[in-house]
């Protein structure tokens, strides 16, 4: 049994405890946090051992591995302290509010041999898995171009000062939203090498950004056109899709299905044929034992423990939400904030290095490009979805025949 703790019993932590609370192979040895209220509520009705000192808690309480869902602020310190301790860690995303941070947290995992994950738990989701499946079998060819958005109605009016409003904090939509899409756009297409025209709005919110929008560009020549706002109320919850042009082929996809078309400019893979499939996330997600809010919850909770456990099948990845990708993403942001701040200084370079200002008729081409592919993909997307609906119907015709 893998002895854990729970640091942070918010909304991601409460759901982290209930889901470990039913794992078969795990025991919760303790739940942290600052609020005695909820942790007298907690401890009163689930018996838990509860604590509201952390480093308290990390002497006294024997652990095996800690989970931590607490404001972004305070995870590279919670982290490093159980790190050095030989606890493994599974945090939640991102990882911390600095690259450099970051790099040292996978520098002493990896020194100490120490599983080390972070919540990006888009991974997690069937059809976005079976996405990075077609692009390891290159069944689009070389990726020209992406689009990743995400959109939901989280803030719809002025709030009050809470963590998640001060980006200082971790808060902000760049941070909380953002950060999925571009872990995902990490998973996919790796590292860019710089990004450019980024915009980090606000529409309700004054201490931090509602809406993200900026072009990633990368050394094979690739881009990719970021889109992400959470006030926007015509989306019940959060919605994120990715949409990948290569030059066999194009895939859209989101948590419900995966619409792929492919040329006939090569062999399909095994289960695709040449022109439009669709495949559904009923098809795509693996059963759990436990449901919570969504499979990939309780999915990317149990590969923690069975990697913490050496328990990982020999046909998994060992590293699939790693504290590595994690500094990746983490990097990215840092550079959409320096762009918007000082445009034409996000490139990849060390900290401090200011990039050369681009011309006003590179900055003119720039921006008439991200409008032309953000066209493109918005036609592109009416188009696929009209094949999709056509696509599904000719299904169930055949299956009525």
């Amino acid at each position: 049994m893998l002895r854990i703790a729970v640091v942070g019993v918010g909304k991601m932590g409460l759901s982290h405890l209930s889901i470990l609370g039913a794992h078969p192979d795990v025991t919760i040895a303790a739940m942290c946090d600052t609020s005695g209220y909820v942790l007298d509520v907690l401890e009163k009705y689930t018996g838990m051992h509860a604590a509201g000192d952390y480093q308290k808690m990390l002497d006294a309480v024997p652990l095996d591995a800690v989970v931590i869902a607490t404001p972004t602020k305070a995870h590279y310190p919670m982290v490093r302290a159980a790190l050095e301790r030989g606890l493994h860690v599974f945090c939640e995303k991102p990882l911390t509010l600095s690259s450099e941070e970051s790099r040292a947290l996978v520098e002493l995992a990896a020194e100490k041999g120490l599983v080390a994950q972070v919540g990006y738990h888009n991974r997690f989701v069937g059809a976005f898995a079976e996405t990075r499946r077609l692009l390891d079998l290159g069944a689009i060819g070389r990726v020209t171009h992406a689009t990743a958005e995400a959109y939901g109605p989280v803030v719809l009016k002025a709030k009050g000062a809470t963590w998640r409003s001060q980006r200082s904090e971790g808060g902000g939509c760049l941070y909380d939203y953002a950060a999925h899409p571009l872990d995902l756009l990490t998973w996919y297409l790796g590292t860019p090498e710089r990004v450019g025209g980024t915009h980090l709005g606000k529409i309700f919110s004054t201490a931090t950004e509602d809406e993200v929008y900026s072009t990633l560009f990368y050394d094979d020549g690739s881009t990719a056109q970021l889109s992400v706002n959470w006030s926007d109320e015509s989306y019940r919850k959060m919605s994120t899709r990715i949409t990948l042009s290569g030059t066999h082929g194009r895939i859209t996809v989101d948590r419900q299905e995966c619409q792929v078309y492919l040329r006939d400019t090569q062999p399909a893979p095994a289960g695709y044929q040449h022109g439009w499939n669709v495949k559904y996330t009923t098809e795509l997600t693996a059963p759990v034992w436990f449901y919570l809010r969504g499979e990939e919850y309780s999915a990317e909770l149990d590969y923690f423990v069975r990697s913490a456990s050496g328990a990982l099948g020999s046909d998994e990845p060992a590293a699939q939400n790693s504290f590595e990708t994690a500094a990746v993403t983490d990097r990215v942001i840092e550079l959409l904030i320096r762009d918007a701040e000082q445009p034409g200084s996000g490139t990849g370079d060390a900290p401090g290095h200011t990039a050369r200002r681009p011309s006003p008729a590179d900055a003119r081409r720039q921006r008439l490009a991200a409008v032309s592919a953000r066209a493109r993909v918005l036609l592109g997307d009416t188009v696929a979805s009209g094949r999709a609906r056509i696509a599904r119907a000719r299904s169930t015709r055949k299956a009525v025949r």
